[in-house]
């Protein structure tokens, strides 16, 4: 259970909600949006990081693929607070597969604890590695109460996380930096994303690309719909870069199952990069790739993890090398909440009868956990935050869960005008969030979607709303 302390309040903030909006999937909290005007030497930031590699023989990817058995190279949780426009901002990625329902209000909470801020103002991603922890804490109660099943999440170990972000968010805020300017800049990725979905001639999937494959034919495809390009925005003191964000739409794993941990090629990527600019934090985030991944150009062999690094990385220094750093004169944080129905196919009783059944595989009773935690928390009225900042004509889109790139393409064309940069995997809860068009075409994706196609509006109307709030 998530401390009352801290969730309590937080519902009370998020909701006060009335049946009928709750039904409808959006929240009356949504439209929070506060707007500063940005004085000479007001904004500042405090940049972040801290480890999150977790122990010997802990779970991976929910308990369903081999635990660690090794380290190849450590997981880490970067961020940054930006204070001087209203209350702190804080934004941070990390190198877990996923956070979802309570453990992503949880890590949310903490952040904002120590940065002196509320909830609404943090925004948590993760990029989504599959040798890395997969932290539900609903679903870790479930397995536990089978006494058979391995750990989701390994309670200790997910609290001294949470003290290490407290600890790494107090000590950066006594050691801020000036902001001054903001940069924006894109480049094409080649040979990497495809789309996961091959739809046959009667609009179904008749196959499942996935993230690696030896398939011959799989290869054969053409990419399919994905978005080409990795985008970068920097923040600035002057002409030294600070922080510098990275974003690109694709599952990051190369392989996994093997026990080794890894952030694999999207973190090494970024590590490089790091490592040749060191006086400035780089992020990676994760966009919206719920349905793409490398299995185009990836036979999941050793050898193809440093290609797709390298590839990674010619676009995040493409990408840097047309940031035109201007002068920051306006900022906006907006967020909007939504609450998505649970779709009817799925019965808590039924699944629990399953879980409860000790002849079925692990995967087969660890998994469903995960529905039945997203069931549980929409039925305590628990939101999805989206989140948005826009500063000049840049725009940061926080949303949720493996959601599908057509989200992101829309919301770049609806807002052309304006250069916007999505971060999908924020609160998992949900697992897939595939487009109303996807259903029908079935596929993997749809079989693991808690919810239903009533997401799309819900969602989309969420990101709108956001967008909108932007002028």
């Amino acid at each position: 259970m998530v401390n009352p302390s801290i969730v309590i309040p937080n519902r009370r903030m998020f909701l006060g909600t009335a049946a009928a909006a709750v039904a409808a999937g959006m929240l009356p909290s949504q439209g929070r949006a506060d707007e500063s005007a940005v004085g000479e030497g007001q904004l500042h930031a405090a940049p972040f990081r801290f480890d999150v590699t977790p122990p010997m023989g802990h779970s991976l990817c929910g308990g369903w693929i081999k635990p660690v058995v090794g380290v190849d190279d450590p997981l880490e949780a970067i961020g940054f607070v930006l204070l001087g426009s209203g209350k702190p901002i804080v934004i941070c990625s990390v190198d877990w597969t996923g956070l979802l329902n309570e453990a992503h209000v949880e890590w949310r909470a903490a952040l904002a604890e120590a940065a002196g801020t509320t909830i609404d103002r943090v925004a948590v991603h993760c990029v989504h590695q599959h040798n890395a922890p997969f932290a539900c804490l609903e679903a870790e109660n479930i397995v536990l109460a089978q006494g058979d099943l391995p750990h989701i999440v390994e309670l200790d170990y997910f609290r001294r996380c949470l003290d290490s972000g407290r600890s790494a968010v107090a000590a950066a805020m006594k050691a801020v930096k000036p902001v001054t300017h903001i940069a924006h800049g894109e480049s094409k990725v080649e040979k990497v994303a495809g789309n996961r979905r091959i739809l046959g001639p009667e609009g179904k999937v008749i196959s499942q690309r996935g993230s690696s494959s030896k398939d011959p034919k799989h290869h054969e495809f053409p990419e399919g719909l994905i978005d080409p390009m990795l985008k970068t925005v920097a923040f600035y003191h002057n002409d030294e870069k600070l922080i510098a964000c990275h974003y690109y739409a694709c599952h990051p794993m190369s392989y996994y199952g093997d026990g080794r941990v890894s952030s694999d090629f999207c973190g090494l990527a970024r590590k490089q990069l790091q490592m040749s600019e060191p006086g400035c934090t780089h992020l990676y985030f994760n966009g919206c790739g719920g349905n793409i991944g490398a299995g185009k150009y990836n036979d999941g062999s050793p050898e193809m993890r440093p290609v797709l690094t390298q590839r990674i990385l010619d676009g995040m220094v493409s990408a840097a090398a047309g940031l035109r750093p201007e002068k920051i004169a306006s900022l906006k944080w907006a967020s909007v909440d939504i609450l998505p129905p649970t779709d009817p196919r799925y019965s808590e009783e039924e699944i629990m009868k399953g879980i409860n059944d000790h002849s079925q595989s692990v995967v087969n009773r660890n998994r469903p956990s995960f529905v039945v935690s997203w069931i549980r928390r929409h039925r305590k009225n628990i939101p999805i935050t989206l989140s948005s900042l826009h500063v000049n004509n840049v725009s940061l889109l926080h949303l949720p869960s493996e959601t599908f790139v057509e989200y992101q393409l829309a919301a770049q064309q609806t807002a052309s005008d304006r250069f916007v940069a999505c971060a999908a995997y924020g609160d998992g809860g949900p697992w897939y969030i595939p487009t109303a068009k996807a259903y029908p075409q079935g596929g993997y994706e749809v079989s693991v979607a808690w919810c239903d196609a009533r997401i799309d509006e819900i969602l989309t109307g969420g990101i709108n709303s956001l967008l909108k709030s932007a002028t």
